[in-house]
This record gives structure tokens, C-alpha cells and sequence, in this order.
């Protein structure tokens, strides 16, 4: 028999599908995160480029390292020998055939809701890869929209900041300030409410706690 709280992530996950649905996404649930690199390895078609951005998520779970060990084409910056080629793979990754992401927030309505600082992330969540594979935490899931921005600034930036040694208010305090430092991480703020075109994000909601 299944635990209380397995229960109840297995719900919110089947809930908050149907709303990514609902809004044109391609949705998916799995409760445990193995389960979650069987399916994203599902949706890349051998041969595929494979790119992706900072998230802690998709490394934690052991899919960056199933991709490097798969037929692809994989490009990334954590191997590159210099600061200036690791910008140069960034900007090759918004054209590749699929761009994995984790993401700050996800409203239990089927909105996500990101910050990036340089902007590489989301550019790619907005346009360029033709498919996009977000991976969501169920700890990442929120009420509504303004308490999913409300954790991408007050949880995951901060946690971000201190993550890289960013010298910033958050860093220091735990929280945000709405700071303009030159360190900020929080330059761009992408609000994705419905994908376009349509199924061309594939969602994948994850039964367990990941990430910031």
C-alpha cells in the first residue's frame, strides 16, 4: 500500500498534467525520478543533438550522464576548456534538436515560471530547439502564479546565488531584495502559460523533491 504522501504527489502530479495538457503542453507524471530518465531518453530519437542549461535537476537525476552514454549528439558547456567556448555551446544549443531544462516554479494550473541570468535558458524555453524537455520536482509545484514567481525569487534564486558565489543581497540573506547588483541572477523572467506550438515542451513532473 502506497504512503500517504506517494499518494497524494501521484494526485497532484495527475492533476497538474491535465492542466499542462490543457494548455497545449505535452505532459507526462512519474512518481520516482529513475522513471523520469526512462521517459525523457523515450522522447529523443537516437541521433538527436542534445543540449541543456545550468539546472541541477536533469544532473542530479543521472540524465545528462545517460545522454553522453546514448547515441547523440550532445552538447555541453561543463566540458568546455574555456569560458568564452562554453558561450559558444550555448548559443549552438538553441539550435538543437531537443534542450532539456529544469524549471523554478510550476503553478498546480500548468504555468512555469522562470528566471535566468544570462538569458540562455529561457531564449531556449521561448524559441530555437525544436523540442524543449522540462524537468519539474513535485516540490516545485505551487498554488497559483504569483506564489510559483514568489518561489523562483525568494527560493530558488537565492539558493541559485549562493550555489555559484554570486555577491548579492539573497546570497547573504536567504531572500530576495529585487537588488540591481551586478552579480544578479535575476535578469530575465519568463512566464510560459501556454505552449506554442503546440507539444513542442514536454513536461515531466517528478514524484519526488529535486532541485531548488
Amino acid at each position: 500500500m502506497a504512503e500517504p504522501k506517494e499518494t497524494r504527489n501521484d494526485l497532484l502530479g495527475a492533476y497538474v498534467t491535465e492542466k499542462l495538457a490543457a494548455r497545449h503542453f505535452d505532459a507526462y507524471y512519474c512518481p520516482t525520478a529513475q522513471q523520469a530518465v526512462q521517459k525523457a531518453m523515450e522522447l529523443i530519437p537516437e541521433g538527436s543533438s542534445v543540449s541543456w542549461g545550468g539546472s541541477m535537476s536533469i544532473r542530479d537525476m543521472g540524465l545528462t550522464k545517460a545522454l553522453h552514454a546514448g547515441n547523440y549528439n550532445v552538447l555541453d558547456r561543463d566540458f568546455a576548456p574555456t569560458p568564452e567556448e562554453a558561450a559558444q555551446i550555448q548559443r549552438q544549443a538553441l539550435l538543437t534538436d531537443y534542450f532539456l531544462t529544469s524549471t523554478n516554479a510550476l503553478s498546480k494550473d500548468g504555468i512555469l515560471v522562470n528566471i535566468d541570468g544570462t538569458g540562455n535558458r529561457v531564449a531556449a524555453m521561448c524559441f530555437g530547439p525544436k523540442h524543449v524537455i522540462v524537468i519539474c520536482g513535485i516540490n516545485k509545484i505551487t498554488p497559483d502564479l504569483d506564489s510559483a514567481v514568489a518561489r523562483a525569487r525568494n527560493t530558488a534564486a537565492p539558493i541559485n546565488s549562493i550555489r555559484l558565489s554570486k555577491n548579492t543581497p539573497c546570497a547573504k540573506t536567504g531572500t530576495c531584495h529585487n537588488c540591481n547588483a551586478p552579480d544578479c541572477i535575476c535578469a530575465q523572467f519568463l512566464i510560459s502559460r501556454i505552449c506554442k506550438p503546440a507539444k513542442r515542451i514536454h513536461v515531466i513532473i517528478v514524484g519526488e523533491e529535486l532541485g531548488y
